[in-house]
């Protein structure tokens, strides 16, 4: 289902009284915070192995990067009936400050979070709560981010 087709049906329910400007914001936020199940890309090795074995320093994380997607089970009137909470219950983690920043992926029907979370299993936790995420209509994969290791170095800063 692409991005276009849940706009317009958003447009079709309680939504129609919105612009639509207002309708795509809301379901970005939605769809990209909104998240069920979770799959995370499998690596052989922890974040912090990785940087070792590359010689980098060890840096904390500071961001959560969420990137979703509509699961296999989301239909477009599965969607529709969650869609108005979904909407509410997003920008309240946007007002909360647990969401920085969202995106919407222009390659496919999909949206791109960072959250203001240092924790893998906080960031599943709080996106497994959103309406899609409870009603399995939403995946995320989520990946820690943190400041660029090779940096310090150039400050002197102790390897953490």
């Amino acid at each position: 289902m692409t991005i276009e087709k849940i706009i317009n049906l958003a447009a079709m329910g309680p939504a129609s009284r919105l612009p639509k400007r207002l309708v795509t914001a809301a379901l970005a936020v939605t769809l990209a915070l909104a998240a069920p199940a979770f799959s995370f890309a499998q690596t052989a090795l922890e974040p912090a192995q990785a940087s070792a074995s590359l010689g980098l320093p060890n840096v904390p994380t500071t961001r959560i990067l969420a990137i979703g997607r509509l699961s296999s089970k989301s239909t477009p009137g599965a969607i529709g009936a969650v869609l108005p909470q979904e909407v509410r219950d997003t920008v309240k983690l946007y007002l909360e400050g647990k969401i920085d920043q969202w995106y919407v992926r222009k390659d496919q029907a999909s949206v791109v979070f960072i959250l203001n979370m240092t924790d893998v299993n906080e960031a599943r936790s709080t996106l497994a709560q959103l309406p899609l995420g409870r009603a399995d209509l939403m995946e995320f994969d989520l990946i820690p981010l943190g400041p660029l290791s090779p940096l310090a170095a150039l400050g002197g800063s102790p390897s953490r």
